[in-house]
């Protein structure tokens, strides 16, 4: 009598199981040797990736690689600082005009700097 209540379920989940095994096949390509080359790609990213990442750990790593992630790195703070300016909770107004004074006095330091290096250059030759 136990039996009796579980084959329906038994039956129910046998189905159900069918149908997604069914479902899955037809994702499947048809040539094997398919998916034998998407295991080897798989295979060969993962591989370089922990090569990757042993070299890393080892302090092996190459440094042309660090200096791009540092440049990137210093892109990337750059650009959420900007972003964090304008979106900042300060009013529109008040946030451009404090960004015209920094690009202002930043334009005062470089024309400062030239003229330095113009005054240096001529007194040196």
């Amino acid at each position: 009598m136990r039996f009796g209540k579980r084959e329906p379920l038994y039956s129910f989940l046998i189905d159900t199981s069918l149908n997604l095994l069914d479902s899955l096949r037809d994702r499947l390509p048809d040539n094997v040797d398919d998916i034998k080359d998407k295991v080897q790609d798989t295979y060969s990213t993962a591989s370089g990736r922990v090569s990757r990442a042993t070299a890393a750990l080892r302090g092996e790593e190459d440094s042309q690689q660090l200096l791009s992630k540092v440049i990137a790195l210093a892109i990337g703070v750059g650009i959420g600082v900007g972003i964090g300016l304008l979106i900042a909770p300060a009013s529109g107004e008040q946030t451009r005009a404090d960004i015209a004074d920094k690009v202002s006095d930043f334009g005062d330091k470089v024309s400062e700097a030239k003229r330095q290096r113009a005054t240096a250059g001529s007194h040196g030759e």
